[in-house]
Order: C-alpha cells, then sequence, then structure tokens
C-alpha cells in the first residue's frame, strides 16, 4: 500500500499537528480543481441540475425561515461543500433572492447576509473566489441585499461556526462523504464498493459508519444553528429493491470504477494489493436509514423529504448524444470528482488509461434500467 495513504486512509478529520504525510488522504478528498476539461467545474452540470431541481425545497424553507424567526436584520448561512467553480453561486443566489422578494412582499427592509463557504482546506478556494466580484457586481444591478461571502475551511465533521449563529445551511452533493473507511471493513478483492456480491458485515460496516458520521454532523450543527434555523441538505441516495440492503445496479458508477481498476490489474499496471487496498469513503443511504439519524439524533424535525431520479450517464450534456459520448461524460464526472483520491493511492500514471476503461464500460450497461440511485434532499429545523 502508498506509504502516503497507509496512516490517512481511515480518517479525513483534518489535524495541523499531523505531519503533511499523515493526512494525505485529507487532501487527496476533493474535487478537482482549476478550470481545466479534467476540472469539477468543468464537469458539473449533474450538480446543476440538482440545485435546480431541490430549488423549491430551498425556496420554501427560506422564506419558512424568514418568518419564523420575524424577519432578523442579520442572517447568517453556510454552503458546507462548496467544492470549486460557480454551482455554489447558484444556491447563494437562491437564497439570496428568495429573502429580497418575501421582504419586499413583507414591507420588510432587507437583512444583511454573511455567507459562508465550507470545504476541506485543500478545496481549490480560488476557482470558487474569483467569482464574487462578479456575484457581488450582479447583486448591486438588483438591489438586492447585502452579502459578504467568507471561507471557512475544514471538515463538516467538527466543529465550524460559533454557537447560536446560523440561521441557514445548504449542503448538496457532499454528506455521502464519509469521515473515513470504515473499520474493520472485509476487503471484496474486485470492487471499491458495496455490490450484491458483498458480504453482510461490509454493508453494516459502512452503515454504522454513516450513522456515526451524520449523527456527529447533526449534533454539531445544532450547536452552530438558532432555534428555529433550517438546514438543506441533497445526498446521492438509493432506492433498496425487494429489501436487499446490499443491491447495487450493474451500472452503479463504483461498479464501474471497480471494474476499470481491475481491467488495469488484469493488464499488469495496477497491482491486485493496491486494488484490494482500497475503498470508497462513501455511503449511499436510503429514505429510511436517512429518518432513522435524524429521528435517533433529535435536534432536528423533519420539513421534507423527497426523492428524485438520478441520471449520470447524461449529465455533462443538455442533449442526448452517442452512446460513446454518453460513455464519456459520466467518465469525465467520475474523474472530477475521484482523481485526487485515485491519483494519490494509484499514482497519476494510470488515470487515463483508467477513464479511458471507465467510458467503455458505461457504454457497454447503457441498457441497465433498474437503477438504484436516486437524488434524496431533506429540509429538518432545529428544535
Amino acid at each position: 500500500m502508498d506509504s502516503r495513504f497507509n496512516d490517512t486512509v481511515r480518517s479525513l478529520r483534518y489535524n495541523d499537528e499531523k505531519s503533511d504525510d499523515q493526512y494525505a488522504f485529507v487532501k487527496a478528498l476533493r474535487m478537482s480543481g482549476g478550470d481545466g476539461a479534467n476540472s469539477y467545474s468543468a464537469n458539473s452540470l449533474l450538480q446543476r441540475k440538482v440545485l435546480s431541481m431541490t430549488k423549491p425545497v430551498l425556496v420554501k424553507n427560506t422564506e419558512e425561515m424568514m418568518m419564523n424567526l420575524s424577519f432578523p436584520n442579520h442572517i447568517k448561512f453556510a454552503e458546507l461543500g462548496c467544492s470549486s467553480g460557480q454551482n455554489t453561486f447558484l444556491a447563494i443566489s437562491e437564497i439570496i433572492n428568495t429573502i429580497n422578494v418575501l421582504c419586499q412582499n413583507s414591507n420588510q427592509n432587507p437583512p444583511e447576509i454573511d455567507c459562508c463557504l465550507n470545504d476541506l482546506p485543500e478545496n481549490d478556494f480560488n476557482a470558487t473566489f474569483k467569482f464574487v466580484p462578479y456575484f457581488n457586481k450582479e447583486l448591486m444591478k438588483t438591489n438586492q441585499a447585502s452579502c459578504f461571502v467568507y471561507g471557512a475551511p475544514g471538515s463538516f465533521y467538527s466543529r465550524l461556526f460559533s454557537r447560536n449563529s446560523l440561521h441557514l445551511l445548504h449542503s448538496s452533493y457532499a454528506l455521502h462523504w464519509l469521515s473515513k473507511v470504515p473499520e474493520k471493513l472485509e476487503n471484496d478483492k474486485e470492487n471499491v464498493y458495496i455490490t450484491n456480491l458483498s458480504s453482510q458485515s461490509a454493508y453494516k460496516a459502512y452503515l454504522n459508519q454513516f450513522n456515526r458520521d451524520f449523527t456527529m454532523f447533526l449534533r454539531l450543527r445544532s450547536e452552530e444553528i438558532v432555534s428555529g434555523g433550517r438546514m438543506v441538505l441533497t445526498f446521492i441516495g438509493r432506492n433498496t429493491l425487494n429489501n436487499n440492503s446490499l443491491y447495487r445496479d450493474c451500472c452503479h458508477f463504483w461498479t464501474l470504477l471497480s471494474k476499470s481498476l481491475h481491467d488495469l490489474v488484469f493488464e499488469g499496471l495496477v497491482s491486485d494489493s493496491k486494488l484490494d487496498a482500497f475503498n470508497m469513503p462513501f455511503y449511499d443511504p436510503n429514505e429510511q436509514e436517512l429518518k432513522d439519524v435524524i429521528q435517533n439524533e433529535g435536534s432536528f424535525e423533519i420539513n421534507d423529504l423527497e426523492t428524485h431520479g438520478f441520471d449520470l450517464g447524461h449529465s455533462n450534456c443538455d442533449i442526448e448524444e452517442e452512446d460513446n459520448g454518453a460513455g464519456y461524460n459520466e467518465a469525465n464526472h467520475i474523474r472530477a470528482v475521484t482523481e485526487p483520491m485515485l491519483a494519490a493511492h494509484f499514482g497519476e500514471d494510470i488515470i487515463d488509461i483508467l477513464f479511458d476503461k471507465y467510458a467503455l464500460h458505461v457504454t457497454q450497461h447503457l441498457s441497465c434500467r433498474n437503477k438504484t440511485s436516486v437524488t434524496l434532499v431533506v429540509a429538518l429545523t432545529k428544535k
């Protein structure tokens, strides 16, 4: 196993007291930065579509938060897992516009707004912050509420903000990332994540890690959010078919990644031991698993919980393309999300050929119709 990865694959918690090598995996769990062809910024149309899809829930809960808190003159909200690029400003703009319109319709003065953008310290914040001047210019054109944008680097599995300071929190496609790969995980030698061939103990290890992490997340945010404050959280989740907790369809994105890595093992480009030692720090909960954690932790009430379709295959195109194009679209999207992590473990030399393999596997599985991956959006109120 790569020495940079050996001591750190188990934890994503950032600790300044450790040497650089000891938190290499923390550095690696980030989206690909910059604005090049393989960057997250250039391959995140799916996330933009999800933001549009979940807009009604965000608008509804922003309005209810403002009215229930009697139109505060100062609002502080946070975007957790902001990643890099323009996407995060879609949610921010929606929140500000909702507040502005509501205040106008209610004859209230718009509040001043603090917006805190959070991600892990090695995230490419510069690719996001360079859009702030344009964002502020657009706000001035429409005479909307003043907004001040800040960075808040750190793991959202740790405290990020002062007590009772947040009114609203938004996070999209971030909380399915775990704080660490589950401990005592029985490795499936050819798979980087759960499949229908995995053991029940592997499923339970992932579920238990998700339960611990999401419980910690809720507990920490309950300290930071004011009573009556809101959270709108969006996950990649799953539909559980026939009560089979292990089932992931043949075209699940991590199943295809496993197939692609196994191809490289067969060709002698990746060792068996390297593949055996790699697992994704990820969990796709179903609705009931999400509800159970929220209800057991007890700090928040569920206002909304919706399930939407998930279509990764055409995530980077606005029109239908040929099969090969769809394959490369999906491969580019997964590469933008995983390249730093994969390069940290397997090395950079295999990345191009790995995702050529991935694109090929996508085209071979385009007929898959029994897809289990979904988007879950949940809105919560602090009790």
